[in-house]
């Protein structure tokens, strides 16, 4: 015997489960590609599988509830919040190594020395900028310790010029120790399936 109503059940607690639902495969799905893009190639699978299954069960209670328009306004609003969501959860991980990129009309020996003192890898080459003579700076990392390097640039210059590039492979280097604790335990659960490992 059904405890809620038809029309309750219908109209709000349906919705509610199909945009859950959405929020949760779409955020797999967001999850799915940026660990493809990461290297590791045996995760993604696994998650596909799941936000498909989910996804099956959400498109089921819609098609069997054609004739509620809530539940379509629940499905696209779930899947609006679920790429939200999904990018969120990929910033808190900050899987990965990325390139920083520092160009700087200073004279950049101060930076170098903080970023090394912090245990970042650094190479500088002088460059020509439009107003002269730059210097660039770069520096390849762990996700997880970008923001504390762009803490150092901007305190140093800033004005300086920075890119960020994400890093499939690298071999050897430099790295600063003591990746965020969500980073030591993905990274290490997954090392065996990353290339270049």
């Amino acid at each position: 015997m059904l405890l809620i109503s038809d029309p309750v059940y219908s109209w709000f607690i349906l919705p509610l489960l199909i945009f859950i639902a959405r929020i949760t495969d779409v955020s797999m799905g967001t999850m799915r590609v940026i660990f493809v893009s990461r290297g590791l190639k045996y995760l993604a699978p696994v998650i596909g599988f799941f936000e498909i299954i989910i996804w099956l069960l959400a498109i089921g209670q819609i098609m069997k509830n054609l004739s509620n328009p809530v539940c379509y306004i629940a499905y696209a609003g779930g899947f609006a919040m679920g790429n939200f969501v999904g990018i969120c959860i990929a910033e808190k991980l900050s899987l990965g190594k990325a390139l920083l990129r520092v160009i700087t009309g200073k004279d950049a020996a101060g930076l170098i020395e903080d970023l090394k003192a912090e245990g970042y890898g650094v190479t500088s080459v002088d460059g020509q900028g439009l107003a002269g003579q730059v210097k660039l700076v770069f520096s390849i990392m762990h996700r997880a310790h970008l923001k504390k390097a762009l803490e150092i640039v901007t305190k140093f210059d800033p004005t300086a010029f920075y890119t960020i590039e994400d890093i499939d492979v690298v071999e050897k280097g430099v790295f600063a120790i003591g990746p965020r604790w969500h980073s030591v335990v993905i990274n290490g659960l997954f090392r065996p399936f990353r290339k270049g490992k």
